[in-house]
C-alpha cells in the first residue's frame, strides 16, 4: 500500500492505539507494538527478509520491529538508567531539594514554572532534550514538593523549554545536520542568534499552556498539603543535614559541561587526542555515568552507602516499564519509515511549495507526526526543500536560516506515541497516556504554529 490510503491508514492507526489505551485500558507497550505489527503488515512490509531485483536486502516485519525496539535502547536506553539513578540519588540525599531552594532563591518562589521553563531551555542547546528531561526531573519534583506547583505544569514547561532549543539551537545535531545540507553549516552563529530570536513566542506559548492544564490535570505526584505546609527547616531535618551547593550541582552540572565541550569540539571541528577525548566524555552515556559517579561520592559523603543496593534496585524496577514503552514508540516510527510514507510525501513536495517559508515547516511538520523522530524530519526535510530554495527566493544566509528555524519548528509538530520523547515526558512526569495527548501533544502543536509565525513575521523584515 502506498500513496494517500497508506496515509489514512497511519491515521486509522494511531486512533486504534489511543482507543485500545483508554477504552479496553490495554497497557501502552502492547497496544503499540500491535498497531505497530499490523500497519507494517498493511503497508506492505514483507513478513520475511527478502532480496530485491537489484540486490538489495529488505528487511521484513520481524527484522524492522527488532531494529526499532534495539534503536531506541541504543541511543537513550542507558541514559535513561543512569539519568533515573542519579535522581534517585539525588532525592536519598535531599540534593534534590537543595538545588529546589536555590532555584527558588534564583528566580522567586512565585515562578517555578518559568524556572523549569527557562532551565530546560538553556540546558537543552548542548544536551539531547530526552537527557535533559531525565537530568532535570529531579529538580522539577522537588520544586513541587518545595512550591505546591502543580506537577503538570512543571513537566509542561520543562519539556517546553527542552524541546524548543532541541530543535532551533545548534550545537544539537539535528540543526547543524539541516543547516549543513541547506547550505549554511559555516553560519552557524547566524542560525544560534536566530534560533534564540525565534525561541520567544513558542517559549510564551509553552509556558501560559503549562499554566492553564496544571489547573485541570493532575499527575501522580503532585505534592499534597501535607508536604507543601511543612516548613524548609522541617524538610531538612527529614535529611538530617543537606549537602552544600557543589556537591547537589556537580551529577547534573558535570555531564552538562562534558556533552557541551564535546559538541564545541565537534562544531569547532576540533582534530587530535585531547579533542577525541573530549568528544569520548561528552557522549551522553560516558557524561551521564560520570554524573552518576560525583552522585554515588555523594551518597557516601551522606553515609548511606549501605542504601546504594536497595536504591539501585527500586530504579531498575521503576524505571523499565519506562525504557519498554519508549522504545515500543521506536518501532512504530521505524515501521512508518520503512513503508513507503515518506517517499510518497517526499515525493509530492513540490506541490506545497508555493506556500513560501510556510513549506518546509508543514512539510517537516508531516514527517515528524508520521514518523516521530524530530532529528529526521530536520534532515530529510532539508534535503527536500535544499533544491527548491531558489525557487521558494531564499537565497541569502539569513533567509536560509530562517528556512531551517521553519524546518525546526514543523520538526516539533506533533510529539505522540511514536516518538520516544513524548514518553519520557509523560512516564517521568507520572501521567496517563492519555493526559500525555491533552497536555504535551496539544503543547507541541501549540509551540509548533507560535514558532512559524514568528519566523514568518521575522521573514517579511530580514533579507
Amino acid at each position: 500500500m502506498t500513496g494517500l490510503p497508506l496515509i489514512f491508514m497511519f491515521i486509522l492507526a494511531i486512533v486504534c492505539m489511543i482507543f485500545l489505551i483508554s477504552k479496553f485500558k490495554i497497557h501502552p507497550f502492547i497496544s503499540i507494538m500491535l498497531v505497530s505489527l499490523v500497519l507494517g503488515l498493511v503497508a506492505g512490509i514483507p513478513i520475511v527478509d527478502q532480496t530485491a531485483a537489484d540486490g538489495t536486502k529488505v528487511s521484513g516485519i520481524a527484522t524492522i520491529i527488532g531494529q526499532g525496539f534495539s534503536g531506541t535502547f541504543t541511543s537513550i536506553g542507558i541514559v535513561i538508567i543512569l539519568g533515573a539513578l542519579i535522581g534517585s540519588i539525588l532525592e536519598q540525599t535531599g540534593a534534590a531539594l537543595k538545588l529546589a531552594d536555590m532555584t527558588i532563591h534564583l528566580v522567586g518562589k512565585n515562578h517555578p514554572v518559568l524556572a523549569m521553563e527557562l532551565m530546560g531551555w538553556v540546558v537543552s542547546i548542548p544536551v539531547f532534550c530526552d537527557s535533559g528531561f531525565v537530568i532535570l526531573n529531579p529538580i522539577r519534583k522537588a520544586l513541587v514538593k518545595r512550591t505546591g506547583a502543580s506537577s503538570v505544569a512543571m513537566s509542561i514547561a520543562l519539556a517546553s523549554g527542552l524541546y524548543i532549543s532541541h530543535v532551533f539551537i545548534p550545537p544539537t545535531p539535528g540543526p547543524i545536520a539541516a543547516a549543513s545540507t541547506l547550505g549554511i553549516g559555516d553560519n552557524l552563529l547566524i542560525l544560534m542568534g536566530l534560533g534564540a530570536l525565534c525561541s520567544i513566542f513558542p517559549i510564551i506559548s509553552g509556558y501560559i499552556w503549562a499554566n492553564r492544564v496544571g489547573k485541570t490535570e493532575k499527575a501522580g505526584d503532585e505534592a499534597d498539603a501535607s508536604e507543601v505546609s511543612k516548613t524548609y527547616e522541617e524538610l531538612v531535618a527529614e535529611y538530617g543535614e543537606l549537602p552544600n551547593g557543589f556537591l547537589s550541582r556537580a551529577p547534573i552540572i558535570i555531564p552538562i559541561i562534558l556533552m557541551a565541550l564535546s559538541s564545541i569540539a565537534s562544531m569547532a571541528k576540533w582534530s587530535g587526542a585531547g579533542a577525541d577525548f573530549l568528544k569520548f566524555l561528552g557522549t551522553p552515556i560516558i557524561a551521564l555515568a560520570v554524573g552518576t559517579a560525583f552522585a554515588v561520592a555523594q551518597l557516601r559523603t551522606a553515609g548511606k552507602m549501605k542504601d546504594f543496593y536497595k536504591i539501585t534496585d527500586d530504579t531498575l524496577k521503576t524505571v523499565g516499564p519506562i525504557l519498554f514503552v519508549t522504545a515500543a514508540g521506536g518501532v512504530l516510527g521505524k515501521v512508518i519509515s520503512s513503508s513507503d510514507m515518506v517517499n510518497y510525501i517526499s515525493a509530492h513536495a513540490t506541490v506545497l511549495s508555493a506556500m513560501g517559508i510556510f513549506f518546509p515547516f508543514l512539510l517537516s511538520a508531516i514527517l515528524k507526526t508520521a514518523q516521530g523522530s524530530s532529528t529526521v524530519a530536520l534532515t530529510t526535510t532539508a534535503g527536500i526543500v535544499q533544491p527548491l530554495l531558489p525557487v521558494l527566493g531564499f537565497t541569502t544566509p539569513v533567509q536560509i536560516a530562517l528556512v531551517t528555524l521553519a524546518i525546526g519548528a514543523g520538526a516539533m509538530t506533533v510529539s505522540h506515541a511514536n516518538d520516544s520523547y513524548f514518553w519520557v515526558v509523560t512516564n517521568f512526569g507520572e501521567m496517563t497516556p492519555e493526559q500525555g495527548y491533552r497536555t504535551e501533544t496539544v503543547n507541541t502543536l501549540i509551540m509548533g504554529i507560535a514558532s512559524i509565525l514568528e519566523i514568518f513575521l521575522l521573514s517579511l523584515f530580514l533579507h
